[in-house]
């Protein structure tokens, strides 16, 4: 009977065991993705990649929407709207006063987009809807004809379809990621530009394939593999 009781009472403490390793590992899988930088060593700075998953659950209405062709946007006024390369988009609207921005106004439009037919025109996604002091970056444009040119280099604007390792390889990431790691916002939907709009939004794990590069692709020439039979 004691031999019995014993067995039993073991297998419910390995039952037991088993439950809290398994609750301890579930919640431990649910945690957000998040590579934490030690402030006392020298690393290079790996963003989180948290943001690329932001607007996934919008990935299948945007591969099922129809694209605009009347609306849609280029990539020349998607930069002619910046001061240069990187920059912040200016405000091409007016706005009321200094307090109409972030969840008071801004991000009515912008935090999902859609059409605005006082503009005429889609609406951009904001990549970091949690930013909601918007007129620290983004300030409206006074005007576009007051000033005179200058000898100011507003910086190399990267090429469509040229950056990829390998012929019909993926394309890499021609920026930086900071305040841009949510890649749906500006690659996808009617309010993407036409020329950088991805045609396969529902792989929404973007950088299983795509990586980070802001540097000069070059040609490089044909690599040949030495034979060893002939040396």
């Amino acid at each position: 009977m004691r031999k019995r009781l014993g067995i039993i009472s073991l297998f419910v403490l390995l039952f037991i065991t088993f439950i809290a390793v398994w609750n301890y590992s579930y919640y431990e899988g649910l945690e957000e993705a998040y590579v934490p930088v030690e402030k006392d060593k020298e690393l290079p700075v790996i963003p989180s990649e948290i943001g690329v998953f932001q607007r996934s659950q919008y990935a299948l209405e945007y591969a099922n929407m129809a694209v605009d062709e009347k609306y849609q946007r280029s990539l020349s006024t998607y930069y002619d709207n910046r001061a240069f390369y990187g920059a912040p988009p200016s405000i091409p609207h007016d706005v009321e006063n200094e307090r109409n921005m972030g969840e008071n106004s801004c991000l009515k439009c912008h935090e999902n987009g859609g059409f605005a037919e006082k503009f005429n025109a889609y609406a951009p996604v904001t990549p970091h809807p949690e930013m909601i002091n918007c007129r620290q970056c983004h300030v409206p444009q006074q005007s576009q004809t007051v000033f005179k040119g200058s000898n100011f280099e507003k910086g190399t604007i990267p090429l469509v379809g040229v950056n990829s390792a390998l012929e019909g390889g993926p394309p890499a990431i021609p920026h930086q990621l900071q305040l841009r790691e949510n890649c749906l916002a500006c690659h996808a939907g009617p309010s993407a530009p036409k020329e950088i709009r991805v045609t396969h939004p529902e792989r929404i794990n973007c950088r299983q394939c795509h990586v980070p590069n802001d540097k000069e692709t070059k040609e490089t020439g044909i690599f040949n593999r030495a034979n060893p039979h002939e040396q």
